[in-house]
């Protein structure tokens, strides 16, 4: 989340700035009112041996109930589970099918609950009678008075054919108050952690009381708190959005606590907030609403708990950005809370289109949800699910240890002696080395106003200067007799040193690569005699080349090349 500190505003409405006039959503779209298949289809393609789709339905099922015969059929084996509700969630509900997961989706339209024919379609695919040895069906159900309806119609109607079917309710939004309204809180990404528990479950074999109440002791443990930098705009709307400003009448930017997975409106907006400042208010909310057990209202999680920590993109938020959110989230709940965020799942599981926004959902792993806690473990190929990598062992994560950094190679970097090195064959190498280094800093020192007047003209100016402060650093080093003058090798490298420590900018990086490979060029295809002149423009011609290949330019491209080729072609021939 993008940090910006700025003092508090809060508002319960939206900014009552001046309207302006507003542009046309930009989606990726066709006929709006063909989105739903079109999204269907594209999924078929992207699956082609995992999902089927239910003919005349809006309904997506596992592969394995294309099956024609009763005894192969999958309900024959283990408790079925279904979920689904309004499109736009993505991968909610569809991505969830797979392995100790749901067995089939049920897709409505855009934010609109799926209709009782097809989740009874649905519900009839993936069940079996139970005179016929069917194990039932569970419907995992978010809190929506059209989801709520449809599904619980849906769930009537297969009883009375007896297929055995029950129904869960997910109510994990924290965001409300608990009796507000007429159906209480919203079910949002807590919904997900309930489709794993209860698929893990039925993958093990249990029974359809078994996994309802795996499934119930997660719904019930489970809260989740959501903010937004910008609302939600469906696709085929005629103008975007605006419910959430970008700013108040002061100009500053604004944010939402507490909306929505439908855009609907959340406990406040506010000022845009720092990262830390919203983590803080999510958490608060979630930890002030509480659980319920035996019938009492406690804090959502204590100091030593165990907790599994879902953070949740809610469609349009970068992954850099819910990174710092995810640290932000548990470094507040590890170092001030005093708990242990044992299992940390980020990315997007339950989403709003392309809303600017993230939740996140917290389950504590204790009482029931703590046995529940090797079915949410239970491997999946579930498409939307990411295995999660628990920190099960020892007082701090492994992945807090730093690896040590391995050095480099003393020989070459630290100028402990040549005794290992090649021989130098080249008459006064030392003099003539210091006179050459001495005379051309001195050259690109004066030149420094005509390279910046040139580069002001065809580049950035900034040539003369660039050039001027590696020469200054190369001179410096060569009188305090820190650059190794007896051995080329080490020499060279020391020069790369001294560009690297002071030029910066892409020449500073391309004449360091040059000065580095003649250096280790001089180390791996010198004359076992020693090293002559004739490998020194060798070493040279090395350096060029790399220089082109690592760069991408070539002779004539009006780089540095135009120069230091025809001056390694000079030294090669010996003129």
């Amino acid at each position: 989340i993008t940090v910006y500190i700025s003092p508090r505003k809060t508002s319960t409405h939206p900014s009552t700035s001046p309207p302006s006039t507003m542009a046309k959503p930009k989606k990726f779209l066709n006929d709006p009112s063909n989105a739903v298949d079109e999204f269907i289809a594209g999924l078929l393609l992207q699956y082609p041996n995992h999902l089927r789709k239910l003919a005349n339905h809006h309904v997506l099922l596992h592969s394995s109930f294309a099956t024609q015969q009763k005894s192969n059929h999958p309900n024959a084996k283990s408790v079925s589970l279904l979920s689904g509700g309004g499109s736009g969630h993505e991968p909610s509900h569809a991505g969830f099918i797979g392995r100790n997961m749901l067995s089939g989706a049920i897709l409505g339209g855009i934010f609109a609950s799926p209709s009782v024919s097809s989740i009874l379609a649905a519900i009839r695919a993936v069940t079996l009678p139970t005179s016929q040895g069917g194990k039932g069906c569970l419907l995992i159900v978010k809190n929506y008075t059209g989801d709520r309806l449809n599904f619980g119609m849906a769930c009537e109607l297969a009883n009375a054919e007896g297929l055995g079917v029950k129904m869960v309710v997910v109510a994990d939004d924290c965001a409300l108050e608990r009796k507000k309204g007429i159906t209480g809180a919203r079910g949002v990404a807590g919904t997900v952690l309930v489709h794993k528990a209860a698929g893990g479950a039925a993958g093990e074999g249990m029974d359809l009381d078994a996994v309802v109440g795996v499934a119930e002791a997660v719904a019930e443990g489970v809260g989740s708190m959501g903010v937004a930098l910008g609302a939600v705009t469906i696709p085929g709307a005629e103008e975007v959005n605006d419910r959430l400003a970008d700013t108040n009448e002061e100009g500053e930017n604004m944010m939402e606590i507490g909306l929505g997975i439908h855009g609907e409106a959340g406990l406040r907006q506010c000022s845009l907030m720092s990262c830390n400042e919203i983590a803080e208010e999510m958490l608060k909310a979630v930890q002030n609403y509480g659980r319920e057990v035996d019938s009492q209202i406690v804090p959502l999680y204590e100091a030593g708990d165990e907790l599994l920590v879902l953070v949740n993109n809610l469609g349009g938020t970068s992954n850099f950005e819910m990174s710092l959110l995810a640290r932000s989230l548990v470094s507040q709940l590890e170092k001030e809370a005093g708990c242990k965020a044992t299992r940390v799942l980020v990315g997007s599981f339950m989403t709003s289109f392309d809303m600017q926004g993230a939740s996140v959902s917290i389950l504590p792993l204790t009482g029931k949800p703590k046995d529940a806690l090797s079915l949410i473990d239970a491997d999946t190929d579930a498409p939307g699910w990411a295995n999660v990598d628990a920190w099960t062992n020892g007082a701090i994560r492994p992945s807090g240890t730093e690896i040590d950094e391995v050095l480099g190679i003393a020989s070459i970097e630290s100028g402990t002696g040549t005794a290992s090195l090649p021989p130098v064959l080249i008459d006064n190498f030392v003099d003539v080395a210091r006179t050459i280094l001495a005379s051309s800093c001195k050259a690109l020192i004066k030149a420094e106003p005509l390279l910046t007047k040139y580069d002001t003209i065809v580049g950035d100016g900034d040539c003369g200067i660039t050039m001027e402060r590696g020469a200054k650093e190369i001179s410096q080093r060569l009188e305090s007799g820190t650059l190794r003058l007896d051995h080329p090798s080490q020499l060279f490298a020391d020069l790369a040193d001294a560009v690297s420590a002071s030029m910066g900018g892409t020449s500073g990086i391309l004449l360091e690569l040059m000065f580095r490979k003649a250096s280790t060029s001089l180390l791996s295809s010198t004359d076992a005699e020693g090293i002559t002149s004739s490998d020194m423009a060798e070493a040279f011609r090395s350096g060029v080349e790399a220089v082109s290949f690592y760069g991408g330019a070539q002779e004539g491209s009006r780089t540095m090349l135009d120069a230091l080729v025809p001056a390694s072609t000079v030294l090669l021939s010996g003129k």
